[in-house]
């Protein structure tokens, strides 16, 4: 396209644009200019009495309305014309409304301005403040007693939160209670401001101020929707409470012992003696084991065991000799059972219970690992490592074990095979007693910091 048919397009659609535009903001003022005429058919008789009739009821309508205090009326052959100046120009058109009314006129002309004049459109506003400052004044009395009442009820509110005896009866815990009373506060505080607006016989302002505190309450929920959560979660937690003060639990990964549960957080003390924080909200979300719950626990580990050698035989030991240590409890009893087949091992399981208040879990299950290895191996029954085959093309090699442990170094070792092993002693059990350090630090925090836990031995447990 050539670049004058180009220029002379872009001017069209320009001229095209203000077109439009010209004809969007000349329409409505038009429409608006547009003054309200009497309709009907005129009378052939008109004389001056009745002209002078229609101008006295024109002037005395509007002698009673303050805003056209500046307008003049004259009516001739029944033509109204208005004249003068207004504080407010929207209400110009109004007396074209108010004159068509009024039998006889024929047509309106209004001429009437608005007057800009700053002092003149002061003086309203300055009569407005001082009426409204004696209206203050007069209902200054209605407004103390209307205070009065409401503090009173306020008053009454406060005092009844601050009892402990039946908020503490009724709720759990002392977070509980805490939310009672501020529920409490708050009805008396709403009912205050009632009988305040209420005496004032302004009880119209309530519906704007629930609306505006319903606007502001979904707001400041969206901002805070965290804390809410929190909030809300510590309330569950304190009523269910599905953990006491030195219960040792596993949160998601978390392992520790309880020490408090509070408005915020619940923390714990991790078997290194290091403190714990968990937001509430994820605590409740949470998968809990708890592990002090139940007095009884069992504990289990895995064997590989020759496939040569009696397996019957290697488990009758075992069972024999769970049984025979002094912390393994006789109902449940000891079980032992093959688990699997590998390539070179029979890989066997072994199971006891214990009472986690008289044996200490994790020493206990080393101490049984222990002494069931020494049983078996004393017995004759083998625990051999994985055993691999090499095939060079010098022949073959015996077999050799080989450890499977990444660290140590792969080496091929030959050894008598008839070598006889000398013999080992019984294996002796050690004491397994429980390690209370961690509940003493956990007691000690709970005494040595001021801030009150929610966690009541007197509530519902889930």
């Amino acid at each position: 396209m050539p670049r004058t048919a180009r220029r002379d397009r872009l001017w069209s659609l320009i001229r095209g644009l203000f077109l439009a535009l010209a004809i969007a903001f000349t329409l409505p003022v038009a429409a608006q200019e547009t003054p309200t005429q009497p309709s009907g058919a005129i009378s052939t008789a008109q004389d001056g009495t009745e002209d002078a009739a229609i101008e006295r009821r024109i002037d005395g309508i509007i002698g009673e309305l303050d805003e056209y205090e500046g307008v003049s009326v004259d009516v001739r052959e029944g033509i109204v014309t208005f004249g003068g100046e207004v504080l407010d120009g929207e209400t110009i058109p109004e007396l074209d409304a108010l004159a068509s009314r009024v039998d006889g006129v024929v047509a309106v002309r209004n001429t009437v301005i608005e007057n800009t004049d700053v002092a003149r459109r002061l003086d309203p506003i300055v009569e407005r403040t001082k009426m409204r400052f004696v209206q203050f004044v007069n209902y200054l009395p209605l407004i103390v007693v209307a205070m009065l009442a409401g503090g009173l009820v306020m008053l009454v509110g406060v005092l009844l939160a601050r009892w402990e005896r039946p908020w503490g009866s009724l709720a759990p815990n002392a977070f509980i209670a805490e939310i009672y009373r501020v529920i409490l506060r708050l009805v008396f505080v709403v009912a205050g401001v009632v009988t305040a607006l209420d005496i004032l016989n302004a009880t119209a302002v309530l519906t704007g101020l629930f609306g505006a505190a319903g606007i502001l309450g979904l707001a400041v929920g969206f901002a805070v929707q965290d804390t809410v959560e929190n909030f809300i979660a510590s309330i569950m937690l304190s009523v269910r409470q599905p953990f006491r003060p030195n219960d040792m639990v596993d949160i998601e990964g978390s392992v520790g012992t309880v020490i408090r549960l509070t408005s915020r957080a619940t923390i714990l003390l991790d078997p290194d003696g290091n403190h714990v924080r968990l937001p509430n909200s994820f605590v409740f979300k949470a998968k809990i084991i708890n592990y002090t719950r139940n007095t009884t626990r069992r504990f289990g580990f895995e064997l590989g065991i020759d496939p040569n050698d009696d397996l019957a035989e290697a488990r009758r030991i075992g069972i024999e000799t769970l049984a025979g240590l002094a912390f393994v409890l006789a109902d449940p009893p000891p079980q032992v059972w093959i688990k699997d087949s590998g390539d070179s091992t029979i890989t066997m399981e072994f199971f006891a219970w214990l009472n986690q208040r008289e044996a200490a879990f994790l020493p206990a299950r080393g101490e049984a690992l222990r002494v069931v290895m020494a049983a078996l191996t004393q017995a004759g029954i083998g625990l051999p490592e994985p055993s691999y085959r090499l095939n060079l093309s010098g022949g073959a090699l015996p077999v050799v074990d080989l450890p499977d442990k990444e660290n140590r170094a792969k080496a091929i070792t030959l050894t008598e095979m008839d070598a006889e092993p000398a013999p080992k002693p019984k294996p002796t059990p050690e004491p397994v007693m429980p390690d209370r350090t961690i509940e003493r630090m956990a007691d000690q925090e709970r005494a040595s910091e001021g801030e009150e836990d929610l966690l009541s031995h007197g509530a519902p447990q889930e």
